[in-house]
């Protein structure tokens, strides 16, 4: 069956010439023929996860040329280092630099279906709270996108203290508890040691009449003098429970990425030593993880790494796509995806978006 790549995935190949053909000794390097190959194979190889010969791509895709002339621009491919012959009469695969010019020359990410984006507010209308949240969107990206997927906890600069609570579990200890504005639960067990239900419960109603409504970083000030202005029975107490307290308002949250997906590798088991090794090892890195993240803070659209262009060298045979999420103001964070080089692209990308910026409006409308 013969396939048209006219207009597929809304890839302007005029453009794509106009931008590709940096001129050498007057001539053009890739012309439309060749920028069409290349994005066959490209193609091609992530579907059949076999190399790309012409043969192949003359039958398959509506070329208008003989298999001789598809060889003679695949030589020309090749010297130019966007594609490469793995073994000796294979076909060809796209190199790093392939792929990153395939992803230069999309124009513009295809968007979701409604019904892919109805299927996304479904799975994350349930939410309770931000931890829910990250496991949600951790879960939905590795489902959709068939790779590793991890996600940044939001920053949540603009959140203040909702409410807290001393649940008491015996008579030597009980549970701490700090809601904030943007719906995250945070807990600590603190010791009571022994001290009345009626101490505790005006304890809680102090902290709470003093602290609810304030930021973190307000909060922290005013309770440097909170202590000093209790009842000599309640002091004790109130400094155990405040330093638990100021320990969970000042916590960096953003310091922590939730990881999912990771049997989605078990599909590239041939790329062990290459691929998976390296990502099974650097999923137990958080600082690698929230470096390959880090490469997209603040663009609020989606950035792909290719190969060599990842920061982190073991994971230079993988690609990584990834988007922040957020405001940019009160919250912000991001998330992504890493798996091979060979991954589709186009839809990986358009997942990746599409997730962010549905997250990026939950968190700010919840």
């Amino acid at each position: 069956m013969s396939v048209s790549l006219t207009g597929l995935l809304g890839i302007d190949w005029h453009s794509a010439r106009e931008s590709a053909n940096a001129l050498e000794g007057g001539q053009p390097l890739l012309d439309d023929r060749k920028l069409t190959i290349l994005r066959a194979i490209v193609t091609d190889y992530v579907s059949m996860r076999e190399p790309v010969g012409s043969r192949a791509l003359v039958e398959r895709y509506q070329l208008d040329v003989s298999p001789a002339t598809v060889r003679n621009d695949m030589a020309v491919l090749e010297e130019e280092g966007y594609i490469m012959q793995p073994h000796t009469s294979a076909g060809r695969i796209p190199t790093d630099k392939g792929y990153r010019l395939f992803v230069d020359r999309l124009g513009a990410v295809k968007p979701l279906s409604m019904a892919e984006r109805r299927a996304i507010e479904t799975f994350m209308a349930g939410a309770i709270d931000i931890d829910d949240v990250v496991r949600r969107t951790v879960r939905l990206l590795a489902q959709i996108t068939q790779q590793v997927a991890i996600v940044q906890y939001p920053i949540l600069s603009g959140a203040t203290i909702r409410h807290i609570e001393i649940v008491t579990l015996n008579p030597e200890r009980g549970l701490l508890i700090v809601v904030n504005s943007s719906g995250k639960v945070d807990q600590h067990v603190v010791e009571l040691g022994g001290a009345p239900d009626d101490v505790i419960a005006d304890l809680r109603g102090r902290l709470n009449a003093t602290l609810v409504g304030l930021p973190p970083a307000q909060a922290v000030e005013r309770a440097t003098s909170f202590v000093d202005g209790l009842p000599a029975d309640v002091r004790p107490l109130a400094a155990v429970v405040l330093s638990a307290l100021l320990e969970l308002v000042t916590a960096d949250p953003s310091t922590r990425v939730v990881v999912g997906g990771v049997p989605n590798l078990t599909r590239f088991s041939d790329q062990y030593e290459t691929t998976v090794r390296p990502v099974l090892e650097a999923l137990e890195e958080q600082v690698v993880l929230l470096r390959l993240l880090g490469e997209v803070a603040g663009t609020g659209d989606v950035t792909v790494r290719i190969g060599h262009e990842n920061p982190y060298e073991p994971l230079r045979a993988t690609s990584v796509v990834a988007s922040g999420y957020g405001t940019n103001t009160d919250i912000w964070a991001n998330l992504g995806v890493v798996g091979p080089t060979r991954m589709d692209y186009p839809s990986t990308m358009a997942a990746v978006r599409a997730v962010a910026r549905y997250v990026g409006r939950f968190l700010t409308e919840g």
